[in-house]
């Protein structure tokens, strides 16, 4: 007989290209990881290390679903970003370790209300209401690392409606894999279950119901889902 006073939430998982279920515990993400990203949103990319920001785990919109349009926004963005998938957890790991920790990769969609974290910019706020909303983080299927190189470089693209809207390498990240995952361990331990979305390239741009997202990584995969 279970001790809970009420039913636990399901787990969330993503699914894993040839079968099974990633589990998964927590969602960080790095923001302004690329420098023409930066510039876009008005910002130095030399001026600061990577900082970062989460999202529940109930965010995740699985390959192939459709994401609802957000509430309380009239501008809602699509962010394509390559994410690792933590398999080994660690505090404080050096940069030459940090790809042993990691289990595999997939392509995410960081979706948000940019009105909304115009607002918390310019008042000093937390970014939740812009970042950490429903539906606000779909993924495609993940593949492990074992068998396929290190994602330092390879085209990253995001179309809507069959438009190029975001296309780079994912080599133009000003913090790459290895550095990221060594400094978000200096203020969190990392655990097996831990998604890290790493970072948008220029383009980001609004989106409307109806439209069709498809994101890519060269050598990774890709993700796919329609604002409905």
């Amino acid at each position: 007989m279970s001790d809970y006073v009420i039913a636990p939430p399901p787990q969330a998982a993503v699914p894993v290209a040839g079968g099974g279920l990633y589990p998964v515990r927590r969602i960080y993400c790095v923001g302004r990881n690329y420098a023409d990203h930066a510039r876009e949103m008005g910002h130095d990319p030399n001026a600061e290390p990577p900082f970062f920001f989460s999202k529940p785990a109930d965010a995740l919109v699985i390959n192939g679903a459709d994401t609802p349009y957000a509430s309380q926004t009239a501008d809602y963005h699509h962010e394509v970003e390559l994410v690792a998938a933590i398999g080994v957890g660690g505090k404080d790991i050096p940069v030459d370790r940090a790809m042993d920790h990691v289990w595999g990769y997939g392509v995410g969609l960081d979706m948000t209300r940019r009105d909304l974290q115009a607002w918390a910019k310019k008042g000093g706020k937390p970014w939740e209401v812009a970042k950490g909303l429903d539906h606000s983080a779909p993924i495609g299927a993940l593949v492990p690392a074992k068998g396929i190189a290190t994602p330092l470089k390879g085209a990253i693209e995001l179309k809507v409606n069959g438009e190029v809207r975001q296309s780079a390498d994912i080599s133009d990240m000003t913090w790459d894999l290895p550095h990221v995952i060594a400094e978000l361990s200096k203020y969190f331990e990392l655990f097996a279950g831990d998604l890290i979305f790493t970072g948008t390239p220029a383009g980001v741009s609004a989106v409307k119901k109806g439209d069709r997202l498809v994101g890519s990584i060269a050598g990774i995969g890709t993700v796919e889902t329609t604002i409905a």
